[in-house]
Order: C-alpha cells, then sequence, then structure tokens
C-alpha cells in the first residue's frame, strides 16, 4: 500500500517530495476541457521516478451517455489521454463512471461504457471512480456498479475499481458495508480516494473534507483503506502542509 495525493500538476515529483508522498494524481488536461493533453518535458523523469503517477482524466467525460455531442468528444478525449498516460508510464487512468439522463434507461449506459471500452486499446489500466450524485449515475450506488461491472465482464481493455470514500457516502452508502459488498462482488478496489466529506450520508454533494474534519465516520475511513489495501490517494482541500497533516492521521492510524 502506497500513500500519496493528488497534486498540481507542473511538477508532479517536486510535489510528492513536498508531501512525503510515495504515490501521487495528476490532471494531464485541464479538468473541465476538451483539451488534447500536452507532451510532458518531464516523461523521462515520470517514467524513471519511483514515485507512481496516476491519471485523473477531465470531469467532463461522460462515455456513459446516449447524447453523441458529449459520448463522442468523450470517448475520444478519453482515449488522447490514455495515450498521454501510456507516455508517462502511469499506474492508471481514473475517470467518473457518468450517467444518462432521466429518459434514459440505465441499461444504455452500461452497454456504451461496454462499447467505449472494447474499442479503447491501452496499456494502463481503466480505473472507473464512483460519483457522488446523480439519480441516473453508473456508479454512484454500490448495485447499479456491480451493474457496470456485469456488463464489462469479458472485454480485453484493462479496467478496475477507484473508490472514493467522500463519494460512497454521498451516494447514501455505507462507508465499510459498501466496500464490503463491492469487494464480494468484483473482488478487488484498484485505488481509494481517501476523502472526508463536508456533508451528511446521502446528500448527493461531492464537497471533501480533510480527514477526520468532515461527516465520515473515522474508523470506517481507516477500515475502507484496510480493507482496500491498495495505493490511496487524498484529494482532500488546501495545500502540502495540509495533505502532510493527512497523511499523518492515516499512517497513524493504518
Amino acid at each position: 500500500m502506497r500513500l500519496g495525493a493528488h497534486v498540481p500538476t507542473a511538477d508532479p515529483l517536486a510535489e510528492a517530495a513536498a508531501r512525503d508522498a510515495e504515490v501521487v494524481q495528476v490532471f494531464l488536461s485541464p479538468p473541465q476541457s476538451w483539451k488534447k493533453p500536452k507532451d510532458r518535458d518531464d516523461a523521462d523523469a515520470l517514467r524513471a521516478s519511483e514515485v507512481a503517477v496516476y491519471v485523473h482524466a477531465p470531469y467532463i467525460i461522460n462515455v456513459a451517455t446516449t447524447n453523441n455531442r458529449v459520448r463522442h468528444p468523450s470517448r475520444s478525449n478519453l482515449e488522447q489521454t490514455v495515450r498521454a498516460a501510456e507516455a508517462i508510464e502511469a499506474a492508471g487512468v481514473i475517470v467518473h463512471g457518468g450517467h444518462v439522463t432521466d429518459d434514459d434507461d440505465p441499461a444504455a449506459g452500461f452497454a456504451n461504457w461496454r462499447a467505449t471500452l472494447d474499442r479503447l486499446e491501452s496499456t494502463v489500466p481503466i480505473l472507473i471512480e464512483n460519483t457522488a450524485g446523480g439519480t441516473n449515475a453508473m456508479a454512484r450506488e454500490v448495485e447499479p456498479i456491480l451493474r457496470l461491472w456485469d456488463a464489462l465482464d469479458g472485454t480485453d481493455t484493462p479496467y478496475g475499481f477507484c473508490l472514493d470514500t467522500c463519494h460512497l457516502h454521498a451516494g447514501g452508502e455505507e462507508l465499510v458495508d459498501g466496500t464490503q459488498r463491492l469487494l464480494d462482488r468484483i473482488g478487488t478496489i484498484d485505488l481509494v480516494h481517501l476523502n472526508d466529506s463536508k456533508d451528511e450520508r446521502g446528500s448527493g454533494r461531492d464537497r471533501h473534507q480533510n480527514l477526520g474534519a468532515g461527516q465520515v465516520d473515522p474508523d470506517a475511513l481507516v477500515e475502507v483503506v484496510r480493507m482496500a489495501d491498495t495505493d490511496t490517494l487524498l484529494e482532500t482541500p488546501g495545500d502540502a502542509a495540509d495533505h502532510i497533516s493527512d497523511l499523518a492521521w492515516i499512517r497513524e492510524r493504518r
């Protein structure tokens, strides 16, 4: 298990050193844009580093939707992000599960996810992250996540699951119970986004808080890290000093 944080994009290795992080996560392009990631001058250093680097795909991506004006650029941008992640030998590409509209059958969203992975060639695992809100989300509550995994079974593209603790809490699930149900069915959790929440369980609000300062049971946060036993990244508010404090919080309890 390696511990780290989401860090600014410009110099991930310096940011990792500032936090004493063993793993980091970055954006390679603006999170609310279709812009193609640029080649990185530090690609050689990132490939050679012992610090593992995960890439978070832009939030705007929604490959589940039946809206072609969103789904088609989403697929294109995901592929561009994957190519950029491969160039730095990233440990994985995290992408939100997305959603369909109120008028759509969720089965269409699961089918669109399968079609996306079937056509995507990648040497980097695609890690699908659970989301905090949305009534027709593909990966908010446990049951839709399990339906999505059933739909993806057998695809050749490497994929896995990224569990965000704030999102699971916001989605209305009990943290430890929800994590156990996921492990029972999908087998492994590939990455944890370890975040407290500013809001009560079931709020549907994606507002991260520093560890132990929010509305999530602190013991549950620690137990999820233990259960998942995998790379764990903070996406908590603040700068390096705040992340140092949060990393100390989980290291002391781990």
